[in-house]
């Protein structure tokens, strides 16, 4: 089953770096199922987020590719996921990260 992955990023990343490469391993993320995250995409599409470099901002998710969201998107990101249980593993990183000022990174399916 097609799935994405958020991690949080240890360091924010630099102008100059592209990350182009799945590397989960580095982060140590959350796996979301697609079905789950497939009827948010129109709201995600509304946030501002970075595709594989904060030289390349963007409207929602790299929904194949590797986005970068910024500390600053996180209240956006967290008000769509609401209260569902089922996401509750991603809303909770994603407070984790909130609440230390880092970047999460997501791997698209």
């Amino acid at each position: 089953m097609a799935a994405h992955e958020f991690g949080i990023m240890d360091r924010a990343p630099t102008l100059k770096e592209r990350y182009e490469r799945y590397e989960p391993e580095k982060y140590t993320p959350v796996r979301v199922e697609d079905e789950l995250l497939a009827p948010l995409l129109p709201q995600l599409g509304e946030l501002d987020f970075f595709w594989h470099s904060l030289e390349r901002p963007a409207k929602g998710l790299a929904y194949t590719g590797i986005t970068l969201i910024s500390p600053a998107a996180m209240d956006g990101l967290l008000k769509i996921l609401g209260s569902r249980p089922e996401l509750d593993e991603l809303r909770n990183l994603l407070l984790r990260a909130k609440a230390a000022g880092k970047f999460v990174i997501h791997f698209g399916i």
